[in-house]
């Protein structure tokens, strides 16, 4: 009897001891606090949450629920505040909401869903941001200006493990804009292109500068992306480009009278020496 009642009494402790521990896990996911402030930041298609506070016995766990996809799980169990997702997003066309779990230390979490809280939807194809586009060549020959930019990368990759390009993803959709004006001038012009290459035409006599933009029209919002770091041309210059048609014009009239007056002050010196020489031997012929 007494070994009947020693498990009798074990079997009851056990489950005194679960219900104390189901009471006291409930009780401390009430007292969770829950993200607040969540943020997406995706440039190129690189995506990082963020949210607040920071964590203080307790840790962080995100899901990554898409309208059609799989839940993802990402960042178990974190003290930080951010999470790189980028890897639970490659259907970038796909919406997603992010949920924040508010989670127990492990062993005290299997007894009740944690709070958590929710993100806004995000649509990597529609919302991250176009990243800064690089200027690869450019030159400026005679009144052609030519532009080569090279698309930016993004963090997904080919099977053979080459990265993709934005243009690889938004394909046609994305075009990019030139903005140039000539040196130290405020008047600014811009011209687009769904190619790599601008080809403007400009004047010859002058340096021109610009940068680059990439911008997806079909989007509702976020169209235009960051801006490329500014270039300007150095091409080689003379005098006449320099100036202008002004300094040739008085240069020119400056040469004409100087050659005019060499042709002509030795004609009229050579004449005035006759004339003397003539008015000199005039009184010795009277004798």
């Amino acid at each position: 009897m007494r070994n009947g009642n020693s498990g009798t009494e074990r079997q009851a402790q056990s489950r005194l001891r679960g219900n104390y521990l189901y009471i006291l896990t409930i009780e401390g996911y009430a007292a969770l606090p829950t993200a607040v402030n969540i943020t997406w930041s995706s440039i190129n298609f690189k995506t990082i949450l963020q949210w607040q506070p920071k964590p203080s016995g307790y840790f962080y766990t995100v899901e990554i629920h898409g309208q059609t996809s799989d839940i993802k799980k990402k960042c178990i169990r974190t003290t930080e505040t951010e999470c790189d997702v980028t890897d639970a997003l490659k259907d970038v066309k796909e919406t997603y909401v992010a949920h924040i779990l508010s989670v127990m230390p492990a062993g005290m979490d299997n007894f009740e869903e944690p709070p958590y809280a929710l993100s806004e939807k995000f649509t990597p194809y529609s919302q991250t941001v176009i990243g800064k586009p690089e200027i690869k060549n450019y030159t400026q020959k005679g009144s052609e200006l030519n532009v080569v930019i090279q698309d930016p990368l993004t963090p997904y990759t080919f099977p053979n493990g080459s990265f993709q390009s934005i243009r690889d993803i938004f394909q046609h959709d994305l075009e990019y804009k030139l903005y140039y004006w000539k040196d130290q001038s405020s008047g600014k012009k811009d011209t687009t292109t769904k190619s790599h290459t601008f080809e403007v035409s400009v004047e010859s006599t002058k340096n021109y500068c610009f940068y680059v933009q990439g911008f997806v029209p079909s989007r509702r919002e976020d169209r235009n992306g960051q801006t490329s770091v500014m270039h300007c041309t150095t091409a080689e210059r003379g005098v006449f480009d320099e100036y202008g048609a002004e300094v040739f014009i008085i240069i020119a009239v400056i040469a004409i009278a100087v050659i005019t007056l060499a042709i002509v002050l030795p004609v009229i010196l050579c004449k005035r020496k006759k004339v003397r020489t003539a008015r000199e031997k005039q009184p010795l012929n009277g004798v």
